[in-house]
């Protein structure tokens, strides 16, 4: 930390002593520091940037789960279509089933037919309709469609063959529902990048607080510094070591309990996803853990936050010695 320091020289008569200022005899020395280290200020807003960063982490870790969900949901729906064989007048529907699959079997690219028996189609239906009796209802038969990794076939050729030979069969590639889910994504992660910015804002906010008080209260030491001649970089210099200092210690606060949540939650997924609830929240999310490149990307935001406050710091300062005549 840079001192000031002041040399006092006392004239007077030859007593064969050192003179006071000389080489021989070290000046007086007056200490006094330009960023005080350990007050209710810094661990105030050591506070608020720790706050900052567990939300800005959390914030994070949520993005990544939904991107990963969003993409596992995305993957799975490109796999397989759906053939869905409606129940006619006048038509027998297991012929029409069989028809419809022998049909999409045929087509290039398709990795295999899954016609689903009556009973397998009511039990889709009974979460959805509760104890209510399905047997005298016109259920719908499913034909499920699986695509061979890395292939695309023909689907508007295979849905145009199905309305020609099998009337009552629709074929449904799940694009309407993958439109969605992307739109959905894209206003989540839009949503999340407002949070962040706000957040960022909240601590640039802070830090300018913070360091004009910081000046307020050294004000004289920083007037003198600044009158016999420092440059303003060299007590920017010193804001900027000082806040960065505190920006580590917040970030390394909030990032740290963030992570700790994180790596708890992926220590339990084995135990969540064996219960009931944990299986349909893990169908939704995934396997609740962010990977490497999550934690990765929280450790970037607690140096990103870092960097903001000594920045901001250092902006600060320059820009209120510049008012200083």
């Amino acid at each position: 930390m840079s001192m000031i320091d002041t040399g006092i020289e006392a004239d007077g008569p030859d007593t064969g002593e050192p003179a006071v200022g000389s080489a021989e005899m070290p000046l007086p020395r007056f200490e006094a520091s330009i960023v005080p280290k350990a007050t209710i200020a810094g661990r105030a807003l050591i506070a608020v940037i720790a706050i900052m960063t567990f939300l800005a982490s959390i914030t994070i870790g949520g993005v990544m789960l939904l991107r990963a969900a969003a993409g596992d949901w995305q993957a799975d729906l490109a796999r397989e279509v759906t053939i869905q064989v409606r129940p006619v007048a006048g038509r027998d529907i297991e012929a029409d089933v069989v028809k419809a699959a022998a049909i999409a079997g045929a087509v290039p690219g398709v990795a295999g037919v899954r016609p689903y028996s009556r009973q397998e189609s009511t039990q889709l239906l009974q979460p959805w309709l509760g104890g209510l009796a399905l047997d005298e209802l016109p259920v719908p038969r499913l034909v499920a469609v699986a695509i061979a990794p890395g292939q695309s076939p023909d689907l508007d050729g295979l849905r145009a063959t199905l309305a020609a030979q099998v009337p009552p069969a629709s074929l449904d590639d799940h694009r309407e529902f993958v439109d969605h889910m992307r739109v959905m994504t894209r206003t989540i992660l839009s949503a999340a990048t407002g949070v962040l910015v706000l957040v960022m804002i909240a601590t640039v906010l802070s830090v300018t607080f913070a360091t004009r008080g910081v000046m307020a209260t050294n004000r004289q030491v920083i007037e003198v510094l600044h009158f016999i001649g420092a440059r303003n970089g060299f007590i920017a210099g010193h804001f900027q070591r000082h806040f960065l200092l505190l920006g580590l210690k917040g970030g390394a606060i909030g990032g740290g309990l963030a992570l700790l949540m994180f790596g708890l939650i992926d220590f339990a997924n084995g135990w969540l996803l064996s219960s009931a609830a944990g299986a349909q929240l893990g169908a939704l999310f995934g396997t609740f853990s962010i990977g490497l490149a999550g934690y990765a990307a929280v450790l970037a935001q607690i140096a990103l936050t870092a960097l903001v406050t000594a920045a901001t710091s250092r902006h600060t300062v320059n820009r209120t010695l510049e008012t200083v005549q």
